[in-house]
């Protein structure tokens, strides 16, 4: 009897489990909608934002595009790494993935003699590179589930003046591409210096655009600035959305887990039950026959 409360008891705390595990898959499976919603929204403005450079740069000189800082080339020595994390975990192996393509890249730079700083985004990633002797620049946890563009545009800001200040000579960013519900892949975007487009790809624009006060102030103050904050905002809702769907992913296994784990304890208390229903029988049997006797 001792054996069968323990099965029961057993049975009792994975079935409390299964509740946990089921009720945080419906949770992340409606924050993760919403995310690839507001992920899919966003791609129309950075084609725009693109559309917008490429027209800008078909119409301005090589000469005056070199007064600008954000398009600045030079010897990289020094490379800031924007790694993107989660906050929470039950996400499966999503963090892990990220953490092992930015220790590979790190040892790839280092190897390279350049200098590598971190701006690390998540509490997941503050916690891993914790004890690795690397600078960390700045650190941002406990950010919304769903990023905002005030979030993407005060890491851009800190990037820019961190590259403008001559800190550092590029920036990375290294976080997760989502590609559908059960499947993403970790990407390495380069954010700084920023890589215009060809001028070969700009296609002639259908009406006259004026850029007041003129082009290259349009760049300096509008263009460069907002095409970096996409990137970046880009980057925070594809991770998001990854997050999110990892962990729907992961929840949805365990779940899957404690049923089956739920029915194998159940048919080895029914077992255990019927042993010793016939345990019983067999000593009422036999207590029969020695009274008969």
């Amino acid at each position: 009897m001792a054996n069968l409360k323990a099965i029961r008891n057993r049975i009792k705390s994975v079935q409390s489990t299964q509740k946990i595990t089921k009720a945080m898959k419906m949770v992340a499976a409606a924050k993760v909608r919403r995310a690839q919603m507001k992920m899919m929204a966003a791609r129309p403005f950075t084609q725009a934002v693109v559309g917008m450079l490429k027209r800008a740069v078909s119409e301005i000189a090589e000469i005056d595009l070199q007064g600008l800082q954000l398009l600045e080339r030079r010897p990289i020595k020094t490379v800031a790494i924007i790694i993107l994390s989660s906050d929470r975990g039950l996400c499966g192996g999503y963090n892990s993935v990220i953490f092992r393509e930015a220790m590979v890249r790190i040892k790839q730079l280092q190897e390279e003699k350049k200098e590598v700083k971190l701006i690390l985004i998540g509490l997941k990633a503050a916690a891993f590179f914790k004890s690795i002797k690397i600078e960390k620049i700045k650190q941002h946890t406990n950010l919304p589930a769903i990023p905002s563009v005030e979030v993407a545009r005060l890491i851009a800001k800190e990037a820019a003046d961190l590259y403008i200040d001559k800190t550092v000579d590029a920036v990375e960013l290294i976080g997760s591409d989502f590609i559908n519900l059960l499947r993403s892949q970790v990407i390495n975007t380069k954010v700084l210096p920023i890589d215009l487009p060809p001028r070969g790809d700009a296609k002639l624009p259908s009406a006259e655009t004026l850029f007041e006060p003129s082009i290259v102030e349009v760049m300096r103050l509008e263009l460069l600035p907002k095409y970096m904050e996409n990137v970046i905002f880009q980057g925070l809702l594809e991770a998001s959305a990854s997050e999110l769907a990892a962990r729907m992913n992961a929840m949805t296994n365990a779940s899957n887990n404690a049923r089956d784990l739920i029915s194998s304890l159940t048919l080895e208390y029914n077992k255990a039950r019927q042993a010793g229903i016939t345990q019983e029988l067999l000593e009422i049997v036999g207590g029969a026959e020695a009274l008969k006797g």
